[in-house]
């Protein structure tokens, strides 16, 4: 892709991010109306909400096909190298139960590899953003990853996406990788624990079966800060298990 057109579809992500978040940030909280509640996820109206105005604004400036948390697959049917993975709201229980931990998540991957990502934290006004190999920046700040090169000092941030395993035997695995750090952090959204391991907050990240679009931006904004990550195909559909640190451990 020549640098003109990266440039503009990197610009476009950040405006469609903004728009969602200035929607989110305005949302009613009595018109919060849950739509799904199915095990360990919900699905509330304000999600299906802001995909439209994000998905709006991608179909009108760019032709590749759009894998969205909400729609599946939408946008253009054309067979093309590229395409936008959008979450509209990564933490949405938390944006249900008024925790400020959430966020609008659009990334725009070359085949199966990260291209550019932009996460818009809109509770605090931070926009992360980066493009894999370039740089990656916080609002107008370029940010890269923590220089701890030790897990015994490291923080690592991580989750238990709603397809997890609770079994004995997967949560004795889980527990004898997480205890090799010093601190480990649930945040409640994966796109912002990534994040915050490309701007230096925390210094690894995982988790297993987490869906695509809950990383596509994140991946790529870690890998423009310097970062390095491992992808393994899940057995879930369009889920994923990530490894993902600064460069140091």
């Amino acid at each position: 892709m020549k640098q003109k057109d990266l440039n503009q579809y990197f610009s476009l992500a950040k405006a469609a991010a903004v728009s969602a978040g200035k929607f989110l940030v305005a949302y009613k909280k009595d018109n919060l109306g849950i739509i799904h509640n199915i095990c360990k996820d919900i699905k509330i109206s304000a999600d299906r909400e802001a995909e439209e105005i994000i998905l709006n604004a991608l179909t009108i400036k760019s032709n590749f096909p759009i894998l969205s948390e909400e729609k599946g697959t939408a946008g253009s049917t054309k067979k093309s190298n590229w395409r936008w993975i959008v979450d509209p709201l990564d933490g949405s229980l938390n944006f249900f139960r008024g925790m400020p931990i959430c966020c609008v998540s659009i990334a725009l991957w070359e085949k199966e590899k990260p291209l550019l990502g932009v996460i818009y934290d809109f509770n605090r006004g931070e926009m992360f953003s980066g493009v894999a190999g370039k740089g990656a920046w916080l609002n107008s700040k370029k940010i890269s990853v923590s220089k701890t090169n030790n897990r015994k000092n490291a923080i690592l941030t991580t989750g238990f996406p709603a397809q997890t395993s609770f079994s004995d035997a997967d949560l004795k695995k889980y527990i004898a990788y997480i205890k090799r750090f010093k601190k480990v952090r649930w945040l409640g959204s994966a796109a912002l624990s990534l994040a915050y391991v490309a701007s230096g907050r925390a210094d690894a990240y995982f988790e297993k079966d987490i869906m695509i679009w809950d990383v596509a931006a994140g991946l790529a904004i870690l890998a423009g800060a310097g970062g390095k990550y491992a992808i393994k195909k899940s057995n879930i559909k369009n889920a994923l298990i990530i490894n993902a640190f600064n460069k140091y451990l």
